[in-house]
């Protein structure tokens, strides 16, 4: 059932997160059941040469870091598209969109065609796109779509303020918009140090954006970013997918039981929910 926009602002208001985080499970359950799906990610460097090591494991392939010209940002995907060739189930995401926006802007080409000269090279997924940083949010997410790309996920480079239901709205607008939203992730990337947020800021954060933004499948947390327990939280308050799982096995002689697969896997269970380990496709990988 919809919510209207006075229940949104109470909810906003309130202290009472448990009502909050078990409307944003409702939520949740409803586009998903208990499953809860999970990526292990390998970063790899931007820089031209750089080494290319890809564990067996992931599954997705991401290029971190900003290219420095257009020729450098293909070249890239280039080598670490022939690399990650033999990793069959790894989808290939590089960049961010708004440094993709800058890019195109300053070597006078149309982010169209930087687009397409990437998926060209190989690319397969725009790693991220923060919202808060597009110039053109609308034009920018059809813009991937029209180069045959999909982007992975939709952020937010840094919380734009206290209240964040109009942030929010502003996103399930866009989404209306576009519809090829996948994965919204609401936590900031960016956290201002003369503001810091709060556990409790965080999952309440989660738990509107899952309420707020109903027409995007998908609510990630950030596991390397944000800790396994307050990933482990924001699953009960309408959260259902958890980037940056490790693609590295090694346990460092810990044993297997205290692998990033395992780990992620426990978590997820503790909370009372059903892991499945998908790649950056969202396709089911099955180990």
């Amino acid at each position: 059932m919809p919510v209207s926009d006075q229940e949104l602002t109470s909810l906003a208001a309130t202290h009472d997160i448990i009502s909050v985080g078990m409307l944003a499970d409702d939520v949740r359950r409803r586009h998903h059941g208990l499953t809860t799906t999970f990526v292990r990610v390998a970063d790899v460097p931007a820089d031209i040469g750089a080494p290319v090591s890809i564990p067996a494991a992931a599954g997705e392939v991401r290029i971190v870091g900003t290219p420095t010209t257009r020729m450098a940002a293909v070249e890239r995907v280039r080598e670490v598209a022939a690399v990650a060739a033999g990793a069959s189930s790894a989808a290939l995401s590089a960049y961010s969109l708004s440094d993709l926006e800058q890019l195109a802007a300053s070597e006078a080409v149309t982010l169209r065609a930087l687009l397409e000269e990437l998926r060209a090279a190989g690319l397969e997924l725009v790693a991220e796109a923060p919202v808060d940083r597009l110039r053109d949010a609308r034009r920018s997410v059809e813009e991937v779509n029209i180069a045959g790309l999909v982007l992975a996920r939709l952020t937010v480079d840094q919380a734009p303020s206290a209240d964040p239901l109009p942030f929010l709205k502003s996103v399930a607008e866009l989404q209306r918009a576009v519809g090829v939203l996948r994965v919204f992730a609401p936590l900031p990337r960016r956290i201002n140090p003369a503001v810091p947020t709060t556990g409790y800021d965080d999952v309440k954060r989660v738990a509107l954006a899952r309420i707020v933004v109903d027409a995007v499948p998908s609510i990630q947390v950030d596991w390397a970013r944000y800790g396994p327990k307050l990933a482990q939280v924001a699953l009960t308050m309408g959260a259902d997918d958890v980037d940056g799982v490790s693609a590295d096995d090694d346990a460092s002689g810990e044993g297997r039981r205290r692998s990033p697969l395992e780990e992620i896997r426990r978590n997820i269970r503790a909370a009372g929910l059903e892991p499945v380990e998908r790649n950056g496709r969202f396709d089911v990988v099955t180990r």
